[in-house]
């Protein structure tokens, strides 16, 4: 049976990236606005580590003393113990107006994270690698606003969004060396008559693909050949994000923002909250964590 609890009542400005890490049984997530990283324990203690920059997302490294912060300037690596924050390797060519937003890490321990333009408008930004040494490469270019990556079960398809042009693509991954190819339109939102845009996304055990319909406030499950099989209303048109976790890896925790969009307000009570959806009936997979 299906049920939907919002499990945080703190309203972020702009909730993203949940993470669900399996070694501690810990879901982590950001509000890029605050900035901050939070941690909510087994037991619902909940830890929360200030940020000096707006985030886009973070990987926790294999050692789990900290994490990998995509920020506004680059790439930053989090002390837990001590909640210092240095810099770890810088992103390259930038425009003003972008900054790091969406990222995962891939079954090698490579962090890939895509640029956005702050206004949403023009295609200045790009699709980041990130390796262990720190060396930066960059994928693709010419985005306006990177949103979802994440990969088919055997790691071979990098599926990625830009979230402006309202499209979802696939890119051929060579796992050995992080290069992409052959990128092609995996999902059209405009050709399939949605109202939405495409924002965060995994895959589930399946091998599906879940992804936040931002502005809509849907949960889309699309099968590894574009098919779109179904979708999962949520309480706020405003979710942003979704990572399955928990014991059985079978809850999807769901991100959502609280801030005005063109100065109008969200309409709902529970926009910013951090949700727990059960009874998908599908599991995801273990989210593999930066290998330095």
């Amino acid at each position: 049976m299906l049920s939907i609890e919002a499990i945080n009542l703190d309203r972020d400005q702009l909730g993203e990236g949940p993470l669900w890490d399996v070694e501690q049984q810990a879901l982590y997530w950001i509000d890029s606005f605050a900035p901050a990283l939070f941690r909510l324990d087994p037991k619902g203690a909940r830890k929360r580590w200030d940020l000096p920059e707006k985030v886009g997302s973070v990987a926790l490294t294999r050692d789990g003393r900290g994490a990998i912060c995509a920020l506004k300037s680059g790439f930053h690596r989090l002390d837990f113990a001590s909640g210092e924050v240095v810099p770890f390797a810088p992103a390259g060519p930038t425009h003003p107006r972008s900054r790091i937003n969406d990222g995962k890490v891939d079954r090698q321990g490579r962090f890939v994270a895509g640029s956005m333009d702050e206004a949403e408008q023009d295609p200045i930004c790009l699709l980041y690698q990130l390796d262990q040494d720190g060396t930066v490469s960059v994928l693709d270019r010419d985005i306006i606003c990177s949103n979802g990556p994440c990969w088919s079960l055997d790691g071979r398809t990098l599926y990625f969004a830009d979230t402006t042009r309202r499209l979802i693509y696939a890119y051929d991954y060579a796992t050995q060396t992080g290069a992409v190819a052959n990128r092609r339109v995996f999902a059209d939102f405009a050709k399939l008559g949605l109202a939405g845009l495409p924002d965060g996304a995994t895959v589930d055990s399946e091998g599906a693909i879940w992804c936040c319909e931002v502005y809509r406030g849907r949960l889309l499950r699309f099968l590894p050949d574009g098919t779109l099989e179904r979708s999962v209303g949520l309480p706020v048109e405003s979710a942003t994000s979704l990572m399955f976790g928990g014991p059985g890896l079978d809850i999807a925790y769901v991100t959502s923002m609280a801030r005005p969009i063109g100065g109008v307000p969200p309409k709902e009570r529970e926009a910013g909250m951090l949700f727990a959806v059960r009874g998908l009936g599908v599991r995801g997979v273990p989210e593999p964590r930066f290998a330095a």
